[in-house]
């Protein structure tokens, strides 16, 4: 016989989970590797993505 799947709606516990707190503004913050060089402001640019949302900063040094 062949496997059994189960068709459950997922918990809203396991939906948002990570997620509340970035929508609150307290993101999870990672340094993306590489040393992007932006060129308009001639400075070295570090590149920062949430872990749990995926969401971009970059921030001038």
């Amino acid at each position: 016989m062949g496997e059994v799947v189960t068709f459950r709606k997922p918990r809203a516990k396991d939906r948002n989970k990570g997620k509340t707190l970035c929508k609150s503004g307290f993101h999870k913050w990672e340094v993306v590797k590489g040393n992007p060089f932006d060129v308009k402001l001639g400075k070295m640019v570090s590149r920062y993505r949430c872990s749990r949302c995926g969401a971009v900063k970059t921030q001038a040094r």
